[in-house]
């Protein structure tokens, strides 16, 4: 069975532990790029919610599994709110299967 794993920062992540997901705090972008290595070479981790805040810091990193299967990095907003990198994500992935920018 496939895992479900939340990493950001503690005060974002930690309501998702009630849900039974694998949830990971981490102080810093530094520590969290470590965890997000961890868990996708684990072969365990299918999905990753990582907070928008780590993501903005970290866009190499997410671009090297943006093209692979497992794990499917999905951007969320962490405790201080949106930036926007998540849904533009999704909107670029749904024109490149679309083939149009439908949203």
């Amino acid at each position: 069975m496939y895992k479900i794993a939340v990493l950001g920062d503690r005060e974002s992540v930690m309501g998702f532990k009630a849900l039974g997901l694998d949830v990971h705090s981490a102080e810093s972008a530094a520590e969290a790029r470590k965890i997000l290595h961890h868990l996708a070479r684990d072969g365990e981790t299918a999905i990753i919610y990582l907070t928008e805040q780590y993501a903005a810091e970290m866009p190499d990193e997410i671009a090297k599994y943006k093209e692979q299967v497992m794990p499917a990095i999905i951007l969320i907003p962490g405790k201080a709110g949106s930036l926007g990198i998540g849904m533009e994500n999704i909107k670029d992935s749904v024109e490149r299967a679309v083939g149009a920018d439908i949203l």
